[in-house]
């Protein structure tokens, strides 16, 4: 059966859904994923969990370009988690956060639209592989959807930067 999860397949799916969730809740709560809050450490535990979960399994019996990736979004969180403890990006910081975790989301996204387009409905699976037009069209979205949330967050966090507010509540320009 194509469709077939082992079980720790089947816990690793759970877990990434649940990391995708997370992420969605942390972008409309806070128009970003802020890895110091308790939405944005949410995301980084479950998507942690994910990628570990993701590297023993091999369904062609070795390293594949999806495993490089959850590598790759590992780095990505740990990077995203410290940069603004980074001097060296002074007052990029918090753009830099903003565009990392969106990254780390953005790759955590591309196996989820394979997988989820290879595998359902269970009867007959929207694509047959990776090379597929549904398959490619839906990553083409997604990389829309990516660089429009990232132009989101550095107008939002530059329209924050221009305003400081004072005591009383009231915002006065910078």
């Amino acid at each position: 059966m194509p469709n077939h999860l082992s079980l720790l397949g089947i816990i690793h799916t759970a877990i990434s859904v649940l990391a995708l969730f997370a992420a969605a809740y942390s972008l409309f709560a806070d128009g970003e994923i802020i890895p110091t809050n308790s939405r944005g450490r949410l995301y980084i535990l479950l998507t942690v969990i994910t990628c570990l979960t993701s590297l023993p399994i091999m369904k062609t019996g070795h390293f594949t370009g999806a495993h490089s990736v959850a590598v790759v979004i590992l780095v990505l969180l740990i990077f995203g988690t410290y940069v603004k403890a980074m001097r060296i990006f002074g007052k990029f910081a918090d753009y830099l956060q903003a565009i990392v975790m969106s990254a780390s989301l953005f790759l955590s996204c591309i196996p989820a639209v394979v997988e989820t387009l290879t595998r359902l409905p269970i009867s007959h699976p929207i694509a047959s592989g990776p090379n597929d037009l549904p398959i490619q069209k839906g990553l083409g979205i997604l990389t829309l959807c990516f660089f429009a949330g990232i132009i989101y967050q550095i107008i939002k966090i530059k329209a924050s930067k221009k305003s400081v507010i004072v005591p009383g509540g009231e915002a006065r320009p910078n």
